[in-house]
């Protein structure tokens, strides 16, 4: 390998739910990676949690046919003394030095911190946010409590734990008078709509809860909020900014998994169909939301502004949203000068600003 590019380990796949969706993600990463600029190592995990070095046509990663392709088992060892990649050929172990991780993961076992404290303890840079803020985002409900806690304004809301189910009547009742139907039911670990329902009345909430439950322990209750759905794309460490809002123009009754990626019957809108005066004020809170949530690298910061009243309520922080080729992140950092290449590029620097910042 030439010793003047920076080799990157780029992860794909995960033990999650949205499996499929960092396929589509990294497809579009690794299209865009520079070769001239750096070595590139795909790293794949399968639904099982085993890691690969995937050494075969990068085309075949989007279907999911990599698995049946060129592989060879790999794994970063902290505290081995191997400052890299771990890959166990036929003939022995050999570590590839490895100079910056980009965690193309989305969910569970990938964006909620546990990727992020493995590659904290080899001590190789990464992209996006740290162990702390991937975690906290993640959790719906200790994010809404910080958000709370930091005067971020949001829809109001609730939480139950699985456990509490044989006492749905009450928790029904409780949840009805806070907030009204319908009622969205989210599980408190999980992201891109995965779990999500609108319940209208009782028994759709009861069923919700169960299809929840199927997803996390905790399950998130939020008022329904009518108005506009759009998101901001953050970037930096120290020194923060933030794209203006574009707007999800939905399909569906609400922005739903199928939406978003398999009938591609959505659309949006870059700007979003705000006033100036609206636009800057969604700019400047998810920047707020960004720092209160002690993200890194990057994040998409979602919102709803109210009809009627203008309220400008956060939803939820993504911190390694979609970058498939309709994702809005991309879309929102190209339309402000960017274009994907730039935009890796930034974000593996800022990787590298980050871990020079925590270790000198």
């Amino acid at each position: 390998m030439s010793t003047d590019k920076k080799t990157v380990a780029v992860l794909f796949g995960g033990a999650s739910s949205e499996h499929e969706i960092s396929l589509l993600s990294v497809s579009s990463v690794l299209a865009n990676l520079d070769r001239e600029k750096y070595n590139v190592l795909p790293v794949g995990i399968t639904k099982n949690g085993r890691w690969y070095l995937y050494e075969g046509d990068e085309a075949l990663i989007a279907s999911g046919e990599w698995e049946n392709a060129a592989r060879t088992p790999a794994a970063f060892c902290p505290g081995s003394g191997m400052d890299g990649l771990v890959v166990f050929r036929e003939t022995g172990a050999e570590c590839i030095p490895v100079d910056v991780v980009f965690p193309v993961l989305h969910g569970k076992y990938g964006e909620d911190g546990t990727v992020q404290g493995l590659l904290d303890l080899t001590g190789i840079p990464y992209v996006g946010c740290g162990t702390l803020s991937s975690a906290v985002c993640m959790d719906k409900v200790i994010a809404n409590c910080v958000m709370d806690a930091c005067g971020i304004a949001r829809c109001e809301w609730d939480y139950m734990e699985a456990r509490e189910l044989p006492g749905f009547d009450a928790i029904e009742r409780r949840a009805a008078a806070k907030l009204g139907y319908p009622i969205f039911v989210k599980p408190a670990n999980a992201g891109s709509s995965v779990g999500i329902s609108k319940a209208h009345n009782k028994e759709e909430l009861h069923k919700a809860v169960l299809l929840a439950a199927e997803h996390d322990d905790r399950i998130v209750f939020e008022r329904f909020v009518r108005g506009q759905e759009v998101e901001c794309a953050v970037r930096g460490n120290t020194e923060v900014t933030s794209t203006h809002p574009g707007e999800i123009l939905a399909s569906a009754e609400f922005y739903t998994y199928d939406d978003k990626y398999v009938s591609g019957t959505s659309s949006t809108a870059i700007p979003a169909h705000l006033s100036p005066e609206k636009l800057d004020e969604v700019r400047d809170t998810a920047v707020r939301a960004y720092r209160a949530l002690c993200c890194t690298g990057l994040a998409r910061v979602d919102f709803f502004v109210e009809e009627g009243t203008g309220k400008v309520l956060l939803n939820e922080i993504n911190t390694l949203p979609g970058f498939t080729s309709i994702s809005m992140y991309p879309k929102l950092m190209m339309d402000a000068g960017d274009t994907y290449a730039s935009l890796l590029d930034s974000l593996i620097a800022l990787a590298f600003e980050r871990a020079e910042a925590r270790h000198g």
